[in-house]
Protein backbone atom coordinates (compact mmCIF):
# COMPACT_ATOMS: atom_id res chain seq x y z
CA UNK A 1 0.00 0.00 0.00
CA UNK A 2 1.15 3.54 -0.83
CA UNK A 3 0.36 6.01 1.97
CA UNK A 4 0.23 9.74 1.25
CA UNK A 5 -0.15 12.14 4.18
CA UNK A 6 -1.60 15.52 3.22
CA UNK A 7 -2.10 18.47 5.56
CA UNK A 8 -2.43 22.24 5.71
CA UNK A 9 -0.67 24.05 8.54
CA UNK A 10 -0.25 27.63 9.64
CA UNK A 11 3.17 29.23 9.24
CA UNK A 12 3.94 28.08 12.80
CA UNK A 13 2.96 24.48 12.11
CA UNK A 14 -0.53 24.36 13.66
CA UNK A 15 -3.47 22.42 12.21
CA UNK A 16 -6.13 24.37 14.16
CA UNK A 17 -6.57 26.48 17.27
CA UNK A 18 -6.07 25.20 20.82
CA UNK A 19 -9.86 24.77 20.97
CA UNK A 20 -9.65 22.44 17.94
CA UNK A 21 -11.55 25.05 15.92
CA UNK A 22 -10.95 24.60 12.20
CA UNK A 23 -9.32 27.64 10.57
CA UNK A 24 -9.24 28.35 6.83
CA UNK A 25 -5.56 27.97 5.98
CA UNK A 26 -5.64 26.97 2.30
CA UNK A 27 -7.03 28.85 -0.68
CA UNK A 28 -8.85 27.75 -3.85
CA UNK A 29 -5.77 26.38 -5.62
CA UNK A 30 -4.87 24.11 -2.71
CA UNK A 31 -8.49 23.00 -2.26
CA UNK A 32 -8.45 21.95 -5.92
CA UNK A 33 -5.14 20.08 -5.47
CA UNK A 34 -6.55 18.20 -2.48
CA UNK A 35 -9.69 17.30 -4.42
CA UNK A 36 -7.51 15.82 -7.18
CA UNK A 37 -5.46 13.86 -4.65
CA UNK A 38 -8.67 12.42 -3.20
CA UNK A 39 -9.84 11.50 -6.69
CA UNK A 40 -6.55 9.71 -7.34
CA UNK A 41 -6.78 7.69 -4.11
CA UNK A 42 -8.59 4.48 -3.27
CA UNK A 43 -9.43 5.69 0.24
CA UNK A 44 -9.13 8.74 2.47
CA UNK A 45 -8.30 8.29 6.15
CA UNK A 46 -8.85 10.50 9.21
CA UNK A 47 -8.66 10.02 12.95
CA UNK A 48 -11.72 10.06 15.17
CA UNK A 49 -10.65 13.43 16.61
CA UNK A 50 -11.04 14.97 13.17
CA UNK A 51 -14.48 13.38 12.83
CA UNK A 52 -15.61 14.74 16.19
CA UNK A 53 -14.19 18.23 15.60
CA UNK A 54 -15.01 18.81 11.93
CA UNK A 55 -17.55 16.15 10.80
CA UNK A 56 -15.81 15.93 7.39
CA UNK A 57 -17.19 14.22 4.30
CA UNK A 58 -13.74 13.65 2.68
CA UNK A 59 -15.37 13.11 -0.71
CA UNK A 60 -14.43 14.32 -4.19
CA UNK A 61 -16.27 17.53 -5.07
CA UNK A 62 -15.52 18.02 -8.76
CA UNK A 63 -18.02 16.15 -10.93
CA UNK A 64 -15.49 15.77 -13.75
CA UNK A 65 -13.20 13.90 -11.39
CA UNK A 66 -16.08 11.75 -10.18
CA UNK A 67 -16.86 10.91 -13.82
CA UNK A 68 -13.20 10.06 -14.46
CA UNK A 69 -13.31 7.59 -11.58
CA UNK A 70 -16.39 5.99 -13.13
CA UNK A 71 -14.67 5.72 -16.51
CA UNK A 72 -11.71 3.86 -15.06
CA UNK A 73 -14.00 1.42 -13.26
CA UNK A 74 -13.44 2.77 -9.76
CA UNK A 75 -16.19 3.58 -7.25
CA UNK A 76 -17.54 7.11 -7.72
CA UNK A 77 -15.98 8.14 -4.41
CA UNK A 78 -12.88 6.86 -2.62
CA UNK A 79 -13.60 4.79 0.45
CA UNK A 80 -13.40 6.53 3.83
CA UNK A 81 -11.42 5.21 6.79
CA UNK A 82 -11.70 6.28 10.43
CA UNK A 83 -9.07 5.28 13.00
CA UNK A 84 -11.18 5.02 16.16
CA UNK A 85 -9.54 3.02 18.96
CA UNK A 86 -12.45 3.46 21.39
CA UNK A 87 -15.40 3.44 19.00
CA UNK A 88 -16.40 7.07 19.51
CA UNK A 89 -17.56 7.88 15.96
CA UNK A 90 -21.23 9.03 16.09
CA UNK A 91 -23.51 6.99 13.87
CA UNK A 92 -24.91 10.23 12.42
CA UNK A 93 -21.44 11.45 11.37
CA UNK A 94 -21.23 12.53 7.73
CA UNK A 95 -18.42 10.05 7.14
CA UNK A 96 -20.92 7.22 7.74
CA UNK A 97 -23.44 8.39 5.16
CA UNK A 98 -24.18 6.56 1.91
CA UNK A 99 -21.92 8.66 -0.31
CA UNK A 100 -19.02 6.19 -0.09
CA UNK A 101 -17.94 2.95 1.52
CA UNK A 102 -16.59 3.52 5.04
CA UNK A 103 -14.22 1.45 7.17
CA UNK A 104 -13.96 1.99 10.92
CA UNK A 105 -10.73 0.76 12.53
CA UNK A 106 -11.27 -0.20 16.17
CA UNK A 107 -9.55 -2.25 18.88
CA UNK A 108 -10.45 -5.30 20.91
CA UNK A 109 -11.41 -2.90 23.72
CA UNK A 110 -14.47 -1.73 21.79
CA UNK A 111 -17.70 -3.41 22.91
CA UNK A 112 -19.65 -5.75 20.63
CA UNK A 113 -22.56 -3.32 20.95
CA UNK A 114 -20.48 -0.50 19.44
CA UNK A 115 -19.35 -2.76 16.62
CA UNK A 116 -22.98 -3.71 15.94
CA UNK A 117 -23.81 0.00 15.89
CA UNK A 118 -21.25 0.64 13.15
CA UNK A 119 -22.43 -2.42 11.23
CA UNK A 120 -25.99 -1.11 11.35
CA UNK A 121 -24.78 2.24 10.02
CA UNK A 122 -23.35 0.46 6.99
CA UNK A 123 -19.65 0.62 7.90
CA UNK A 124 -17.15 -2.20 7.59
CA UNK A 125 -15.45 -2.67 10.96
CA UNK A 126 -11.82 -3.80 11.18
CA UNK A 127 -10.59 -4.89 14.63
CA UNK A 128 -6.83 -4.53 15.05
CA UNK A 129 -4.93 -4.09 18.31
CA UNK A 130 -5.81 -4.30 21.99
CA UNK A 131 -5.95 -0.69 23.25
CA UNK A 132 -4.73 1.31 20.23
CA UNK A 133 -5.40 0.51 16.60
CA UNK A 134 -2.53 -1.59 15.26
CA UNK A 135 -2.07 0.43 12.10
CA UNK A 136 0.19 -2.04 10.29
CA UNK A 137 -2.37 -4.84 10.67
CA UNK A 138 -5.30 -2.53 9.91
CA UNK A 139 -3.71 -1.21 6.71
CA UNK A 140 -2.87 -4.73 5.61
CA UNK A 141 -6.55 -5.60 6.00
CA UNK A 142 -7.54 -2.49 4.03
CA UNK A 143 -5.18 -3.57 1.26
CA UNK A 144 -7.01 -6.90 1.09
CA UNK A 145 -10.14 -4.85 0.31
CA UNK A 146 -8.45 -3.39 -2.78
CA UNK A 147 -7.07 -0.18 -1.28
CA UNK A 148 -3.68 0.43 -2.87
CA UNK A 149 -3.32 4.20 -2.40
CA UNK A 150 -4.38 5.64 0.94
CA UNK A 151 -4.59 9.39 1.47
CA UNK A 152 -4.37 10.52 5.09
CA UNK A 153 -5.84 13.91 6.07
CA UNK A 154 -5.13 13.96 9.82
CA UNK A 155 -5.19 14.74 12.55
CA UNK A 156 -1.83 15.07 14.22
CA UNK A 157 -2.16 12.03 16.49
CA UNK A 158 -2.91 9.75 13.55
CA UNK A 159 -0.16 11.23 11.41
CA UNK A 160 2.42 10.75 14.17
CA UNK A 161 1.29 7.16 14.71
CA UNK A 162 1.67 6.38 11.00
CA UNK A 163 5.18 7.82 10.97
CA UNK A 164 6.00 5.94 14.17
CA UNK A 165 4.90 2.69 12.53
CA UNK A 166 6.96 3.43 9.39
CA UNK A 167 3.90 3.40 7.15
CA UNK A 168 4.16 6.80 5.39
CA UNK A 169 5.52 7.01 1.82
CA UNK A 170 4.83 10.66 0.94
CA UNK A 171 4.13 13.87 2.86
CA UNK A 172 2.54 16.95 1.29
CA UNK A 173 2.12 20.07 3.42
CA UNK A 174 0.57 23.37 2.42
CA UNK A 175 1.94 26.08 4.72
CA UNK A 176 -0.42 29.01 4.85
CA UNK A 177 0.06 32.69 5.78
CA UNK A 178 -1.34 32.54 9.31
CA UNK A 179 0.06 32.40 12.82
CA UNK A 180 -2.20 30.44 15.18
CA UNK A 181 0.05 29.85 18.18
CA UNK A 182 -0.76 28.07 21.41
CA UNK A 183 1.20 25.32 23.12
CA UNK A 184 -1.95 23.18 23.15
CA UNK A 185 -2.89 23.73 19.51
CA UNK A 186 -2.53 20.53 17.44
CA UNK A 187 0.46 20.23 15.15
CA UNK A 188 1.18 18.16 12.07
CA UNK A 189 2.52 15.26 14.15
CA UNK A 190 1.37 15.12 17.77
CA UNK A 191 1.53 11.99 19.90
CA UNK A 192 4.54 11.21 22.07
CA UNK A 193 7.07 12.67 19.63
CA UNK A 194 10.39 11.23 18.52
CA UNK A 195 13.56 11.45 20.62
CA UNK A 196 15.63 9.27 18.27
CA UNK A 197 15.29 7.50 14.92
CA UNK A 198 13.62 10.53 13.38
CA UNK A 199 11.93 9.83 10.02
CA UNK A 200 14.12 11.07 7.17
CA UNK A 201 12.37 13.06 4.45
CA UNK A 202 13.64 13.80 0.95
CA UNK A 203 12.35 17.08 -0.48
CA UNK A 204 10.82 16.56 -3.92
CA UNK A 205 9.30 19.95 -4.73
CA UNK A 206 8.52 23.43 -3.47
CA UNK A 207 5.71 25.40 -5.10
CA UNK A 208 4.11 28.74 -4.34
CA UNK A 209 0.36 28.18 -4.11
CA UNK A 210 -2.33 30.69 -3.19
CA UNK A 211 -0.63 32.88 -0.55
CA UNK A 212 1.43 30.03 0.86
CA UNK A 213 3.80 27.29 -0.18
CA UNK A 214 3.34 23.59 -0.96
CA UNK A 215 6.15 21.32 0.25
CA UNK A 216 6.29 17.73 -0.97
CA UNK A 217 8.56 15.05 0.46
CA UNK A 218 9.08 11.33 0.12
CA UNK A 219 10.01 9.30 3.16
CA UNK A 220 13.52 7.86 2.90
Amino acid sequence: MHVVVNAATSADGKLSTREREQIAISGPADFDRVDQLRADSDAVMVGVGTVLADDPSVTVDDETRVAARRERGAPLQPARVVADSRGRTPTDATILDDDAETFVLVTEAVSPESIDRFDAAGATVIVAGEERVALDAALAELESHGIDQLMVEGGGELIFSLFEAGLVDELSVFVGPKIIGGRDAPTLADGDGFIADFPDLELQSVERLDDGVLLQWTVA
